[in-house]
């Protein structure tokens, strides 16, 4: 081993190999043997297709994905609460549907400066457009429900729907 890449790769294949073969010769009789042997050669030799795309086609699929949002939502006695953080999101860039019993908050993080690829040393924090889709598991008033945005942190609180008073009718006889 000369301490290159490959090198390490090709000894890590063959001691697999080597393992996978004997496990085989330990099971099987040697008839079995010789065809799980050309198995795994046949595996070895197989080599996964590179991409042939452009640099242009693979930045319009991901001009094109939406991040998730990530969320806690959690119950009080009266309300449903969800809350993630939204850091450097504008409020008006924050749209919140209800759709029955099903809540979704969209919204856009947008870069204040444009830096090359090249100038990056870490990248990891989301830019563009996010949204996230909850059903909520409990009946709720769908016309009351606020959104507040603060510190970085939004937070929708969902009225749960008033329960149905229970009421005795006494029945009357003629």
């Amino acid at each position: 081993m000369g301490g290159n890449v490959t090198d390490v790769a090709d000894d890590a294949e063959v001691s697999q190999v080597a393992v996978t073969e004997m496990e085989a010769e330990e099971l099987a009789p040697e008839d079995e043997v010789e065809e799980q042997e050309v198995v795994v050669e046949e595996a070895e030799t197989e080599v996964p297709a590179k991409s042939n795309g452009s640099k242009e086609q693979n930045e319009d699929w991901l001009s094109d994905y939406e991040g998730q949002l990530n969320i806690d939502m959690y119950q009080t006695k009266d309300n449903v609460i969800i809350k993630s953080t939204i850091a450097g999101v504008r409020p008006e860039d924050i749209d919140i549907t209800v759709a029955n019993d099903m809540v979704t908050v969209k919204g856009s993080r947008k870069k204040e400066e444009t830096v090359t690829q090249d100038d990056y040393f870490y990248q990891e924090c989301y830019w563009g457009n996010f949204s996230r889709s909850v059903i909520i598991p409990v009946d709720i008033d769908s016309e009351s429900i606020e959104a507040d945005l603060k510190d970085g942190i939004l937070t929708v609180i969902i009225p749960k729907a008033a329960k149905a008073k229970t009421k005795k009718v006494k029945v009357k006889g003629l």
